[in-house]
């Protein structure tokens, strides 16, 4: 299953819009929703992500598959997948926190989302850097 780019942006493109009219609802009192149900765009996208990455991830196994240009191409996918896990680490904890489900301090909510941020930023400097190299 292999999706175009503009099936891709619009697919992107319309969950964020979906979030986005959803959180000015609740934002502004117009509707009493649970932040759980707010986030469910986010989650659908996510996971939509996660099966096309295993699906991947999974194809590296069938017979045929050539290992020895793929090793970098594995790699990306892993951080990609940790990735995922911890942006849906993030929003778990925040709506959690919204709802006042746990007494949570934001420094602990936010620890998913600066471990995010942190290794987009290495995995960008690698990119640049090993790129001027060769």
């Amino acid at each position: 299953m292999r999706m175009s780019l503009a099936q891709r942006v619009l697919l992107t493109w319309l969950f964020t819009l979906l979030f986005l009219i959803m959180l000015v609802l609740k934002l502004d009192e117009k509707a009493n929703w649970n932040w759980f149900l707010i986030f469910i765009p986010i989650w659908i996208f996510d996971t939509i992500l996660l099966v096309m990455l295993i699906v991947k991830m999974a194809g590296r196994c069938r017979s045929g598959y050539d290992p020895r240009n793929g090793s970098q191409n594995l790699k990306k996918k892993v951080w990609y997948l940790v990735a995922m896990l911890l942006k849906l680490a993030f929003c778990l904890t925040l709506c959690a926190k919204l709802e006042r489900f746990t007494d949570m301090k934001l420094t602990f909510v936010f620890l998913p989302l600066w471990a995010l941020l942190m290794g987009a930023m290495v995995e960008l400097g690698l990119n640049i850097f090993c790129d001027r190299r060769e």
